[in-house]
């Protein structure tokens, strides 16, 4: 019978295994490849992709940055950095796979910690079809500097070719059109498919069922190459700044610099998918902190420096597209140059899926140990010791997704619910702290009553920059979340059954 307080918290010594033998999954990364990964999630399509709507902004709909554009990045790095204090602490503390879904667990009752699940769903699979999308994008790029092309019906999806044709004013409008045209037809329907964005997320799934360490070993060589293209970008792009470009550097005021950071935050998503590594991850009460706020710390850096020199290059007005860095290039007169960066968006934002998608899986995987979700999906593979089933669900149906949608109402969702977990996160530490205040914590928030209260309250200002849909959408994904719940959660909880901790089936 289950028990029916909908705030049960999970005590936190059943969310810490006291041996390496209790979970069912492999311990080998350190802090490098925590740093690695976070890299790996957070540069990639929301600077490759979303920085020059973040500039222009979104006609009808909401303003953007201009110029003072590194000011959104500046203000959305601040943030963050309250929330990854955050996650830092609960992750040393609570060094298991999950991230918010087990630390609101531990916090703030079974309801609370669904929500969050649920959430983290959203932003991850979410995302990755945006990124699958932008991903497509830049393929294309590519391809073009070697004289290549795909066909249009190939590589743009049904529902990215009818927004565009609602916009008859858009600059894509008149290539829209013609792939329309051109479509092969099911009667009176046009085929249109992201075939590459497919692709890409199928070939992320196949290396992640290979096993988290030779995941971790292809990130970084993925890494690497990332950053030596932006490196590319700011070295040359520095010598062809003009400053007039910086004028006016507030076209839009403050109100800009705010709506233009709520969409760029999606630039900022996937260090808080470091905290699912918690149980592959060597001593994680020291290398856990390290990790989320090492590499939220070097990316904020690097996004800086590339918005100064982006804005720079070229009129911000001009940076609208979908490959905005390579359009500056071409702007500028380097097209030889362009497709480089092309290439390395490529590569940037497959490191992207690629950790999205693990952190996907391994809440899922989470979840299920928990009773919330079907027990099939905690089992792991024998092997590679990966949740594969879980692994190849959630890839077939991001790829399958991401052969028709279009990306600018995915990155608005995937950041509406990422800032919502964040928020929930700060006050989780805030919970625990006078709940548990004597508890060992390897990592504690400074100014906790500061961190924890002004993450949460600079999240939700993040959110209200986002337009009307975007919080139209979450809400319906929250109350099916909830009926899902209801209808299996609540009545398999293993906290509430108390049958004790499902243990993980290896096949």
């Amino acid at each position: 019978m289950a028990r029916p307080d909908l705030l049960l918290r999970k005590p936190i010594a059943d969310l810490v295994p006291e041996h390496e033998g209790d979970t069912g999954l492999k311990r080998s990364l350190g802090a490098g490849d925590l740093v690695l990964l976070a890299i790996g999630a957070v540069i990639g399509a929301g600077i490759f992709s979303t920085l020059g709507t973040a500039a222009v902004g979104e006609t009808g709909v909401r303003l953007g940055a201009g110029p003072a554009l590194p000011l959104s990045f500046l203000l959305l790095g601040g943030v963050c950095a309250l929330a990854a204090l955050c996650y830092a602490e609960l992750a040393a503390m609570i060094p298991t796979a999950g991230s918010a879904y087990t630390y609101t667990y531990a916090t703030l009752g079974e309801l609370v910690a669904w929500i969050i699940g649920w959430d983290l769903i959203l932003e991850f699979a979410v995302g990755n079809v945006a990124v699958a999308i932008a991903w497509g994008g830049y393929f294309n790029s590519m391809l073009s500097g070697f004289g290549l092309a795909l066909p249009g019906w190939l590589s743009h999806g049904y529902y990215d070719v009818h927004a565009a044709l609602n916009d008859t004013s858009g600059a894509n409008y008149a290539a829209m059109k013609a792939i329309w045209d051109g479509a092969p037809r099911i009667g009176s329907l046009p085929v249109l498919l992201n075939v590459p964005a497919f692709a890409i997320v199928m070939m992320v799934t196949w290396l992640l069922m290979r096993g988290v360490k030779e995941s971790a070993r292809v990130n970084a060589i993925m890494v690497v190459i990332k950053l030596a293209v932006l490196a590319l970008f700011i070295g040359v792009g520095i010598f062809h700044i003009d400053p007039v470009n910086y004028t006016p550097y507030f076209p839009n005021g403050w109100t800009g610099v705010h709506q233009g950071a709520a969409i760029a935050f999606f630039a900022y998503i996937g260090f808080d998918a470091i905290s699912t590594a918690a149980e592959e991850t060597r001593d994680p009460q020291r290398n856990l902190p390290r990790g989320i706020l090492g590499g939220l710390a070097v990316c904020t850096v690097i996004y800086v420096v590339v918005a100064i020199v982006a804005t720079g290059i070229v009129p911000y007005t001009q940076l609208k597209g979908a490959d905005p860095l390579a359009r500056a290039f071409e702007m500028a007169g380097l097209t030889n140059l362009s497709w480089i960066i092309a290439a390395g968006a490529v590569v940037s934002m497959a490191a992207v899926l690629l950790v999205f998608q693990y952190g996907q899986t391994r809440i899922f995987y989470v979840m299920s140990r928990d009773g919330l979700f079907p027990k099939w999906g905690a089992k792991v593979d024998a092997k590679t010791r990966t949740p594969r089933i879980t692994t190849l669900l959630v890839g077939f149906i991001v790829a399958f997704f991401a052969l028709f949608v279009d990306d600018d109402a995915t990155y608005d969702l995937t950041n509406i619910g990422t800032l919502f977990a964040f928020a929930l996160v700060c006050i989780g530490v805030l919970v625990l702290r006078i709940k548990e205040p004597n508890r060992h914590r390897p990592f504690k928030v400074p100014a906790v009553w500061f961190v924890t209260l002004g993450g949460a309250a600079a999240c939700i200002y993040i959110m209200a920059g986002l337009p009307a849909h975007a919080w139209e959408r979450f809400g319906i994904w929250l109350l099916v979340g909830i009926a899902v719940y209801y209808a299996y959660g609540f009545r398999h909880s293993v906290l509430r059954r108390g049958t004790g901790p499902r243990k993980e089936e290896v096949d």
